[in-house]
């Protein structure tokens, strides 16, 4: 079991430090960079890459940002091959329910604790 918790340290680390890297070294906005490591995830998934790092590195693969696109694309996979072409439009939202839920949970919490403004 502390391995999982090393594999999964290790593995989101290195996904941060690139994160990192592309704030420091590149003009990217950090909405470019979170577009960035989803559609990576998405693809990394398509060509098969991305399920062995998820075996290695569990969470640490699969709550960042890249694990997002990876739900994403194992939820459409699945779905086309259930449902055929419907598949890529529904499987998708159904891949990633659980995040998107949250997502919208706890940014409307969030909202109503705290006073945002925009930036001038």
């Amino acid at each position: 079991m502390l391995m999982d918790y090393i594999s999964a340290f290790v593995v989101g680390g290195i996904i941060c430090v690139i994160g990192q890297i592309l704030i420091d070294k590149t003009q990217l906005t950090p909405a470019r960079i979170l577009v960035i490591f989803v559609t990576s995830g998405v693809i990394l998934t398509a060509l098969g890459i991305y399920e062995p790092i998820v075996k290695i590195g569990k969470a640490g693969a699969t709550v960042p940002l890249p694990g997002f696109g990876y739900a994403l694309a194992k939820g459409v996979m699945k779905e086309v091959t259930e449902k055929g072409l419907i598949g890529a439009f529904t499987g998708g939202v159904k891949g990633a329910a659980g995040g998107i839920a949250a997502a919208i949970t706890f940014g409307y919490i969030m909202s109503i604790i705290f006073n945002a403004k925009t930036k001038k």
